[in-house]
């Protein structure tokens, strides 16, 4: 052992009497050649302690005088494997993980225990200068003594303290190491993330400032460093991360952060002289730093030397590293492994031969917090009813430490865990799997897990976990629901777990989120699976569930690989619908036709308007029929609400006159009468025409309204793209906007009486109606040559580019400030392509889309209609236009005929024989619209009548298009049934005639 500085080995007083030293003057080195080896030595102004390989110590006190030390002789059956001092105390950690603890204004000179932590296995100890800190096996911190600067992390305004306290802010955050300066205290986690608490005068935090902190704070710059170590002095703080690569900050004085200056540094910053040295281990005085290059024996020194602690012969401050001279002695075996700096004193151990025993290579005091394994999970499952009651203690002990199985399943392959951010959540998730798949072997283990975890460790999640890596829990025990729901087991278990994600602080459910994104997707659909599962209980803690599962969704879009809507959709909800459809029914009866309006009758509006609003909060959890049955009670809930508190007059419906032949004039004069009566059903009624409305007379109202809002009269009202043929705003800024308001009425009037609107907009409306962006995607719907365009130059090179001269113009507007002199470039052309995207969906028609959206809430609510995806409310609102005839056929049913007979199959057959033009006039004439609802001609209801009447070769097909029913005379043949359907199809415009 070598050892320079302050105090000689022989004025320390710790060596026994057959340990030679030797002196290199030159130098201020003292070498010792030791009987016994070393694990640890800890170095302080007022003591000094050894820790022998043999578990045995001995410590040495500085006498009053302060010349010499004091030996102080500790019995303790070697059981001790750890120690540490500060300025005037010591501590000291024992196998059995209890603590010593020795101050120099004890007069008995022996260590006591500590009382608070003696039935918790410590396994980590370090001591500020009159402060220490304890990490126990569960991962918890303890900390006590002094609190003047907040050293103790237990919060603002806390005293100071001598019995150990809990360090709750820590509290799930898995860590490796524990370490201490003067004022100030580090805490390292397992993936290399950095918190630091305490005094910060001189930026010892690295924080960028100079402010002191009561509690623990994420040492952000050092994120994804991978940092292994760090040692702390009065004023200054040294990290080593895991390429070797060293860092320091704080007080730079005397030099000792290395920087060839003597500023202070505010952030951690590289030792550049360092720099292509892998450094080994660190280890900091009062002030000075050590640091020892293995590979080349060399430790290099810098920082205060007054005292001799830079090992080199001088008693300058040096503010480079240097390295300090230990002599080459002849036959001189073994290398130095390890070194110890404290107070003004330096040391370094050599080993030689087989002497040298250490538990860590690098810093052997360093024991890990209890994990989760497959050896655990082996010797849990093997247990037997002698061992069992030990096993469930260790149950309880791991699983009920939130640290623990955030430490757990670590990706350790290339140091991937290393890389753990709001990103990266370094876990393995396939041993998770593996290693409760094991588990389920023993159901009496599995068992005693699930009541450990339920019972103590969910209780005990903080909603604001001080770093991503408390996090983990919530990845990891879907893993464990996963087994234990397969065995129909876990349903309170999952219920809890959902409680404890919505209780996270925006923040931390905001990287959980991203947890989820990135995960494989067995894992995701492991998460959704056991949410779905337990969805299905009708209890009151669905709705925590229902909420998860439509995080989850909103989660699922932003995925690679995503689940299928399906996997979200409880289909059990179904039955509940129809069962509050036929409730709506008849309390809709009750009102509007017995005018029925008493508290009763308020109640139940104020229940159903509750139970439509929960579940219109998670659309995830329903199929697109479920979503249309909840928009109809929806819409019923708006009537009843309305009605009841005389929102509207006391009618059941509204009332639209209009003519064929003026229809658009008429429509808009009665939209900019009326503003105040759209939540009610709509009854449309042709002037001079005798047809009832039951829903075909408004659909053909719609359907011949859509056709007049897209003819050449109205084409300065919606540009037409040819290529595409469908309708946009055009971008007029002299137009009144007062029409594109009336155009979002319609849509909304036909959304509210569900009919359909054949106005061929491009999904870019229900998108923004949504509030969701139009993209590049959208464009090349609206307009494919424009966004072939835009594609094409975003794969342009620099000369084609040039020879364009594009600039940021777009039909004479600028896209950014100046934008004539801006050009397209290599660098730009990805931020041009945005901002025209912008221009055509949002820039160019905003007070028109402005306009266009007022209207469609007027009509129709908005809260009625957010739960569906842009894709559900455009085919809601315009239907489909794919035509699978014989879908038809088959929900097609027969009055006062058979689908065999010979009518009905002659039917058929000229049905399907009729060109596209004219099946298409076919549903007009029947349904009163040639589109189609969500889910196809499957949808529809068709009722087929067959007339036995005297002469039916003389009369025409008849159709009612408020049900869906065509009736059919007995023609004699399939010519004229041909021709009589022909005909009637194509010149049968006014209800209530043939």
């Amino acid at each position: 052992m070598y050892c320079w500085g302050e105090a000689k080995l022989q004025e320390l007083n710790i060596l026994a009497k057959k340990d030679m030293c030797h002196n290199f003057d030159a130098v201020g080195l003292q070498k010792a050649v030791l009987t016994k080896a070393i694990r640890h030595l800890s170095i302080g102004d007022e003591v000094t302690v050894i820790l022998w390989e043999n578990g045995f110590a001995s410590m040495a006190i500085r006498k009053q005088n302060g010349s010499r030390w004091k030996k102080i002789s500790l019995t303790r059956n070697g059981n001790i494997v750890a120690v540490c001092v500060g300025a005037t105390h010591a501590i000291l950690l024992t196998k059995e993980g209890a603590l010593l603890h020795w101050n120099s204004s004890d007069v008995s000179s022996v260590p006591k225990c500590l009382a608070n932590v003696q039935n918790r296995q410590v396994v980590q100890i370090a001591c500020g200068d009159n402060h220490s800190v304890a990490l126990i096996k569960d991962g918890q911190v303890f900390t006590w003594g002094q609190n003047s600067n907040g050293q103790l992390g237990l919060g603002k305004g806390e005293p100071s303290t001598m019995s150990p306290q809990p360090l709750k802010s820590l509290a799930g955050i898995p860590l490796s190491q524990i370490s201490a300066g003067g004022d100030h205290t580090f805490a390292l986690s397992l993936s290399g993330a950095v918190f630091g608490w305490g005094k910060n005068s001189a930026g010892q935090l690295g924080l960028g400032d100079l402010s002191d902190r009561p509690e623990p704070v994420d040492v952000s710059c050092l994120s994804l460093k991978k940092t292994i170590f760090i040692s702390c002095g009065v004023e200054h703080t040294a990290i080593l991360v895991k390429d070797g690569v060293v860092f320091t900050c704080g007080s730079g004085r005397y030099g000792q952060l290395g920087h060839n200056s003597f500023r202070d540094e505010l952030r951690p910053r590289l030792v550049a002289e360092l720099w292509g040295s892998k450094v080994s281990q660190i280890a900091c005085g009062r002030y000075h730093t050590l640091a020892l290059v293995e590979s080349q024996g060399t430790i290099y020194a810098f920082g205060c030397g007054e005292q001799g602690q830079l090992g080199s012969g001088q008693t300058d401050n040096q503010a480079v590293p240097l390295p300090v001279d230990i002599p080459q002695e002849q036959n001189s075996e073994g290398a130095i492994k390890r070194i110890f700096a404290g107070a003004n004193q330096s040391f370094a151990v050599k080993k030689s031969g087989e002497d040298w025993v250490a538990s860590h290579p690098n810093f052997d005091q360093i024991k890990m917090t209890w994990e989760l394994n497959f050896e655990i999970a082996d010797r849990w499952i093997s247990s037997n009813s002698k061992s069992w009651t030990m096993t469930k203690r260790n149950i309880t002990k791991i699983l009920s430490s939130v640290s623990c199985v955030n430490g757990s399943f670590l990706e350790k392959s290339s140091d991937k865990h290393y890389s753990t951010s709001e990103y990266q959540c370094g876990l393995d998730l396939s041993m998770a799997r593996q290693f409760f798949e094991k588990l389920s072997q023993s159901e009496k283990v599995l068992k005693e897990v699930e009541s450990v975890v339920q019972q103590h460790l969910l209780p005990s999640l903080s909603p604001s976990p001080a770093g991503v890596e408390g996090l983990r829990v919530y990845l990891i025990l879907p893993e464990l629901l996963r087994v234990l729901l397969k065995q129909h087991r876990g349903t309170d278990l999952t219920v809890l777990l959902a409680e404890a994600i919505l209780r996270l602080h925006p923040d931390s459910l905001r990287i959980l989120e991203s947890y989820w994104s990135r995960i494989g997707y067995s894992f995701f659909r492991t998460v959704v699976k056991n949410f779905h599962s337990v969805s299905k209980n009708s209890s009151q803690s669905s709705k925590k569930v229902a909420e998860m599962l439509q995080k989850l969704y909103a989660v699922n879009s932003l995925r690679h690989s995503r689940l299928n809507d399906s996997h979200f959709h409880i289909k059990e909800i179904n039955n509940f619908l129809f069962e509050l459809e036929l409730m709506a029914r008849q309390e809709y009866f009750n009102i509007f036709f017995w005018g029925e309006s008493s508290k009763a009758m308020q109640i139940f509006a104020k229940f159903y308007t509750e139970v439509i609003q929960y579940l219109t909060a998670f659309p995830c959890i329903f199929d697109m029929e479920a979503k249309q049955k909840v928009f109809q009670l929806n819409v019923t809930s708006n009537s009843v609400q309305d009605r009841l508190t005389g929102i509207i007059p006391q009618t059941n419906h509204n009332t639209l006159r209009v003519q064929r032949q003026t229809l658009l004039k008429d429509t808009f004069e009665y939209l900019q009468r009326n503003i105040h009566d759209f939540h009610m059903p709509l009854k449309v009624k042709f002037v001079e025409e005798n047809g009832i409305d039951d829903g075909g007379i408004s659909q053909e109202f719609f359907r011949l309204l859509s056709k007049a809002l897209i003819s050449e009269d109205c084409n300065l009202l919606l540009e037409i793209f040819e290529e595409s043929e469908l309708v946009w705003f055009m971008s007029d800024e002299c137009k009144s906007v007062d029409v594109y308001m009336d155009i979002g009425t319609i849509f909304g009037m036909a959304l509210y009486n569900q009919c359909l609107v054949n106005i061929p907009f491009p999904s870019a409306l229900f998108k923004k109606l949504l509030g969701e962006r139009p993209t590049l995607r959208d464009l090349e719907e609206l307009s494919p040559c424009q966004a072939r365009c835009l594609k094409a130059l975003l794969d342009y090179e620099d000369e084609e580019l040039e020879l364009l001269e594009q600039d940021f113009r777009v039909k004479g507007q600028d896209l950014i400030p100046n934008g004539g002199e801006v050009f397209v470039t290599k660098g730009n052309r990805k931020k041009f392509v945005d901002l025209y995207v912008d221009f055509v969906f949002n820039k160019s028609m905003a007070r028109q889309f402005e306009a266009f959206a007022e209207g469609f809430g007027r009509a129709c609510p908005e809260q009625t209609w957010r739960m569906f995806s842009p894709d559900e409310l455009r085919m809601l609102i315009c239907g489909e236009a794919k035509y699978e005839w014989e879908d038809l056929r088959k929900v097609a049913k027969y009055e006062r005929c058979e689908s065999s007979d010979l009518l009905i199959l002659n039917f058929w057959r000229v049905l399907f024989e009729l060109s596209k033009e004219d099946q298409l006039k076919f549903l007009s004439f029947i349904y009163g619209t040639d589109r189609i609802p969500i889910g196809g001609l499957a949808k529809r209801d068709m009722r087929i009548v067959r007339l036995n009447m005297d002469n039916p070769d003389e009369y025409f097909p008849l159709a009612n298009a408020c049900y869906g029913v065509l009736q059919l005379p007995n023609y004699s043949s399939v010519d004229i049934l041909r021709d009589k359907l022909t005909h009637a199809i194509n010149y049968c415009d006014v209800f209530g005639m043939t």
